[in-house]
């Protein structure tokens, strides 16, 4: 059963007949102690159903069953172990639209949390990410230049590193001389450290004809409310 929930949520967004359970927002971030500290996560089971439920997936980690709902005659919660009420709660605001409660959220409760419903197979949503923090610094920016090795060659690559990340989920955006790139770039999804940070590292490749314009090209790394952004050019940076 594990084995088949994993490939399910690596999936994202999974699709059986016409169901597709549909989640939002993408993203929900509290900061503890405001006044608002409680989380609710949307779901759409695309169909009309008496069966939703919820599993909660921290970063590197498997897939924790939290609840599942029963909506038949009478309605019924089946809590997963671990969760219980009332951190956990449920409603409805029909046999299609339902939400999952998260009540005195801490920063323990950041995860993934992934909607699902059953019918002749089970389908999962593409998850609702919780971040939860007391206090959100910026990522910390290092970009590398290309090495000399690289300049010989019709195409170079920049490397920008994001360190000190509070929380496993991040936008990254490239930028060349004021214009967004599309093109060519290549992230890594944010990876824990021991000091439980996070960091993750974005290539962005050009022409080396584009890098000998020295032209600005600059890394954009936003996370929860906070971003940091480092530039780079041929004339400020020297190679090895």
């Amino acid at each position: 059963m594990l084995g088949t929930l994993c490939t399910l949520i690596t999936a994202l967004t999974c699709v059986s007949g016409v169901t597709v359970v549909t989640q939002k927002p993408i993203l929900v971030t509290v900061r503890k102690g405001e006044t608002a500290t409680t989380a609710t996560l949307d779901c759409n089971l695309g169909t009309v159903d008496n069966i939703a439920g919820w599993y909660k997936q921290v970063p590197g980690g498997v897939p924790q069953y939290v609840l599942r709902w029963y909506h038949t005659g009478w309605s019924s919660v089946e809590y997963g172990s671990g969760s219980s009420s009332p951190k956990f709660t449920f409603n409805h605001q029909s046999k299609s639209d339902y939400c999952l409660i998260i009540n005195n959220v801490e920063e323990t409760d950041s995860a993934v949390y992934y909607c699902q419903t059953q019918n002749d197979s089970v389908v999962f949503g593409q998850g609702t990410k919780l971040f939860v923090y007391s206090t959100l610094p910026p990522p910390v920016l290092t970009i590398f230049p290309p090495s000399s090795d690289e300049l010989k060659s019709s195409k170079v690559t920049l490397v920008c590193l994001a360190s000190q990340m509070a929380m496993g989920y991040a936008d990254v955006s490239w930028t060349a001389g004021g214009n967004r790139v599309t093109g060519g770039i290549a992230t890594s999804g944010p990876v824990p450290q021991a000091d439980k940070t996070f960091q993750l590292s974005s290539c962005l490749t050009v022409d080396t004809s584009e890098w000998n314009q020295d032209k600005v090209f600059s890394c954009k790394v936003t996370a929860g409310s906070k971003f940091a952004e480092k530039d780079i050019k041929k004339s400020v940076c020297s190679t090895e």
